[in-house]
């Protein structure tokens, strides 16, 4: 097994640094370091006057030493200005040249300077990440207990009545975008003028005018369940779905075989045949799909976020792509190749417990 963890973690390791290479290759294509000088300097600059900004800001020189001093293993660039004093990337404001270390990179805990936010990466993705954490928390303390149950219920009894309205249910959950669910919760459940909303309030059930908040944005600073529900459910809805027709069909699977019927010939009854023998291998399928949901929940909120304006992860992401921040976008690069490998590790690592063939092999 420790072998097996090393040798993951070297190919994590050679992974990280290929994805990270891609997006800084695409992020730092003249086009949008063009358009970085011009909106950081004057949007008249000319071409020259444009390469002269890129040059003297550390963005000229070989990709692959740009690249290396981003990451912290190259010294930082230093230029003498005209007027005696020294500029460059490990050198902050107000630091003598002579203090400044000589590695400033993600490994040194220097992501950068936002240009949307003006602040720096670190502290903008410790916020942004810290809210969309939350959302992914409540998201999956619904979304899987729910979707196990659903089809292991679908599963037990293929065919049955139970079956077809709990996979009707599931495809018809998939097959809804989550910018179509979200929009129709927020017309039944938080408007003022559609939905239940307007029977309730005129019932007076309710003491505002409507039962849902249909923005998030008051759930940054306190989460209550009638400004997190709508968010959380949109997301879940769609991953119950897709969890829940996985199960099934583990589930299907595991009815079918030998060692159950002969449990069931042995007198053993139907609950226990579920419990004790179906289920735990009925869920090693079922729990690399859930953890691939870690993954596509930080990278796929981009969506509800930007709909109920909730400034997590996604919403940041959003924000640095449509206004060419390059270093909040390599940040967020980081962030999300870091929570991909690590969830694929643990899912490995899981599989190999859930699964006596694969660890005894």
């Amino acid at each position: 097994m420790l072998f097996f963890v090393l040798r993951r973690l070297g190919v994590m390791l050679l992974t990280a640094l290929a994805l990270t290479f891609i997006v800084f290759y695409m992020t730092n294509l003249p086009p949008n370091l063009e358009k970085l000088a011009k909106s950081e300097a004057s949007v008249r600059m000319a071409d020259d006057a444009v390469a002269s900004w890129l040059e003297e800001n550390g963005h000229g020189g070989p990709v692959l030493l740009r690249y290396a001093q981003w990451i912290g293993v190259a010294p930082g660039w230093v230029r003498l200005e005209d007027d005696g004093t020294t500029r460059g990337r490990c050198i902050a404001s107000g630091m003598a040249p002579e203090d400044a270390p000589t590695y400033c990179g993600v490994l040194q805990g220097q992501w950068g300077y936002s240009t949307v936010f003006k602040q720096p990466v670190s502290e903008v993705l410790g916020r942004s990440v810290g809210a969309t954490g939350w959302l992914m928390l409540w998201v999956m303390v619904v979304m899987v207990p729910t979707s196990l149950l659903l089809g292991v219920l679908s599963g037990m009894r293929e065919g049955s009545r139970t079956d077809r309205v709990l996979s009707t249910f599931a495809i018809a959950s998939t097959a809804t975008p989550e910018y179509v669910s979200g929009v129709i919760l927020i017309a039944m459940l938080a408007s003022a003028t559609a939905g239940i909303s307007p029977l309730l309030a005129d019932w007076g059930w309710i003491s505002g005018k409507t039962l849902f908040q249909g923005t998030a944005t008051s759930a940054m600073d306190d989460i209550t369940f009638w400004n997190f529900a709508l968010p959380v459910a949109t997301i879940a809805l769609y991953g119950i779905g897709y969890i829940a027709r996985m199960t099934r069909a583990s589930m299907t699977e595991v009815m079918t075989q030998q060692y159950i019927r002969t449990a069931r010939l042995k007198g053993v009854s139907f609950k226990q045949v579920v419990m004790r023998h179906a289920l735990r291998n009925a869920l090693i399928a079922p729990f690399t799909v859930i953890m691939l949901q870690f993954p596509w929940l930080l990278n796929g909120v981009v969506i509800s976020e930007t709909l109920f304006n909730y400034k997590g992860f996604g919403w940041t992401l959003v924000q640095a792509a449509g206004n060419n921040d390059i270093d909040t976008l390599l940040g967020c690069s980081v962030v999300a190749v870091f929570v991909v490998l690590v969830t694929q590790l643990i899912s490995d690592i899981g599989y190999v417990f859930l699964n006596p063939r694969i660890r005894l092999a």
